[in-house]
């Protein structure tokens, strides 16, 4: 007698992947600016964030850059090869229309987030033109904001 196995049974599932955006000077994080951004390295974030991510059974895929157009790409090669973002887009967040199209091309699940409570800061901060694609944004918690961002879509894609 054939035994039937459920297709979304434990064993038969792929770990969800979760890919990890930092935008422009975010490779600077600990060095610019401390007492905003604090004091933990783009590095340190990541290692905390594939801990983390061996936790949660997730695989992770981070991507730094400074320049929008490389960003966009990044998103663009993301439809089917990821499961949600996690995006912190820097000052992009404020002013790119392109990085905000990308997102919403791949119609994946798209958490924000920012290091700074960016309501805090200058008037021009508090506009982002990703949160009306984002599932929802987490802000002002320093590098625990993308620890966050990773809890919600792995909380996210293990309800589907």
């Amino acid at each position: 007698m054939a035994v039937k196995t459920n297709p979304r049974s434990r064993k038969n599932r792929r770990a969800p992947r979760v890919l990890i955006l930092h935008g422009p000077n975010l490779n600077l994080v600990g060095t610019r600016e401390p007492g905003i951004y604090g004091r933990e390295t783009l590095a340190d974030i990541e290692r905390r964030l594939r801990e983390l991510a061996g936790q949660l059974g997730v695989v992770l895929e981070t991507f730094q850059s400074n320049s929008e157009g490389k960003l966009v790409d990044r998103i663009q090669a993301a439809r089917g090869a990821a499961d949600a973002i996690v995006v912190n887009a820097g000052a992009y967040t404020h002013t790119s229309v392109a990085i905000r199209d990308a997102l919403l091309a791949t119609e994946l699940p798209v958490i924000e987030v920012h290091l700074s409570n960016t309501y805090k800061r200058e008037a021009f901060r508090r506009r982002s033109l990703i949160a009306d694609v984002a599932v929802g944004r987490i802000v002002g918690f320093g590098a625990d904001s993308y620890l966050l961002g990773l809890r919600a879509a792995a909380a996210l894609l293990a309800g589907r």
